[in-house]
């Protein structure tokens, strides 16, 4: 019996992981636990725990850590509670191997924790690489150099893995998992994703947008001002905007505010969490995405709709030919929406083919979390300055 241990944090990367969970779950010869913390376990953010418990998996353990304070101290606060509030838990469970996937503080605390207590660790989606100047960018790639092996998304990541050192056979390109729900999730009317999040009566007569914006910190200061005119683009547009909650980085306070505000718009619904099936549907019913999520550039050439992407988050990350990049004033959004909607752009979108994957990656990975022995990956000896990351 293999023992898997999985660390989650926050919805969005949950729902990019759940069907690689789902696969180990149902595999008799692993045993899967996962350690839940950071906004799961928070009301504020929907206590997305109950999404987990819905979905049938084992927690290990419910670590609460997040810090509610608007601050850059914030996330340094909650890194050092999950850190000390794991060690033992973990030391306890004794897992084979450690999973945890993404840019955000908790991947470097699974990664210290394994490498200190000798556990063999998976970083999926490293190699990645934006040029937005935010620290999840230089946390990702350290936490790549802590971590034992590597499920990347394309050879591009790879790439930059072995540029930074890591040994060849430490990485696997898979594709992107976060693709795989696209194929899978069974499908729902839209009428009924549109009752749940409360939409107003202006929804189901017109056009969907979904705009998510999250704050980076060159952007604190502008980033609801960002926001809101990306919503009253969308208004202009005819669209009826589905407004999502930003994350719990430090600025999001002030994202909150204007979500109200915007809230008060018949064209405009706020919805904080959604279950993974909600979102997918609702992605499948917008007509385009515009913020600065990452589900703009990963996930929304699998749907082959437009992606427009507002200020300096995600900039320089490799992306299909449906996203636009557009500043955070008005006239600049509003330019890049006449042609994302233009008749030549849209056409384009026909023979889209998504960089990141197929959506069959999620198979690839959970054969290589049972088959790789784990054991002889654990130490890793290799001299960066010798080049022998690559063959």
């Amino acid at each position: 019996m293999r023992r898997i241990l999985a660390l989650t944090s926050i919805r969005s990367e949950y729902d990019l992981m759940s069907r690689v969970y789902e696969l180990l779950d149902a595999d008799p010869e692993i045993d899967l636990r996962l350690l839940v913390s950071g906004a799961h376990l928070s009301p504020a953010h929907g206590m997305t725990v109950k999404h987990i418990h819905e979905d049938g998996f084992v927690v290990l353990a419910e670590v609460e850590t997040l810090i509610s304070a608007d601050s850059q101290s914030s996330r340094l606060k909650t890194a050092s509670g999950l850190l000390s509030g794991s060690i033992d838990i973990v030391r306890g469970f004794a897992p084979d191997v450690i999973v945890y996937a993404g840019d955000r503080e908790d991947v470097l605390v699974g990664a210290m924790i394994g490498g200190f207590l000798g556990i063999p660790t998976v970083h999926f989606f490293g190699g990645d690489h934006a040029a937005d100047g935010h620290i999840d960018n230089p946390v990702r790639h350290a936490a790549s150099k802590l971590s034992s092996t590597h499920f990347v998304s394309m050879p591009e990541h790879k790439e930059r893995l072995l540029g930074l050192g890591e040994a060849e056979h430490r990485v696997h390109v898979i594709g992107s998992v976060a693709l795989d729900k696209f194929r899978l999730e069974p499908t729902l009317s839209v009428e009924s994703i549109l009752l749940k999040i409360g939409a107003k009566a202006h929804a189901f007569a017109a056009p969907l947008a979904i705009l998510i914006f999250h704050p980076i910190g060159p952007e604190i200061g502008v980033a609801a001002e960002y926001l809101t005119n990306a919503a009253s683009a969308l208004v202009d547009m005819g669209y009826h905007v589905c407004l999502g909650a930003p994350n719990t980085d430090p600025g999001n306070f002030a994202l909150l505010q204007a979500l109200d505000r915007l809230a008060q718009m018949e064209q405009v619904t706020v919805y904080k969490n959604l279950s993974r099936p909600e979102f997918v549907n609702l992605f499948r019913n917008a007509k385009l995405i515009v913020g600065n999520s990452s589900a703009g550039l990963l996930e929304a050439a699998s749907l082959k709709i437009p992606a427009i992407n507002v200020g300096l988050r995600q900039r320089g990350r490799l992306c299909a030919s449906n996203v636009l990049f557009a500043d955070g004033d008005r006239a600049s959004i509003g330019a890049a929406l006449k042609i994302a909607t233009s008749e030549e752009f849209l056409a384009k979108l026909d023979d889209l083919v998504n960089p990141y994957g197929d959506g069959n990656s999620s198979e690839q990975a959970a054969h290589l979390l049972k088959t790789l022995d784990f054991s002889k990956l654990l130490q890793k000896t290799e001299d960066p300055l010798n080049g022998i990351g690559r063959a």
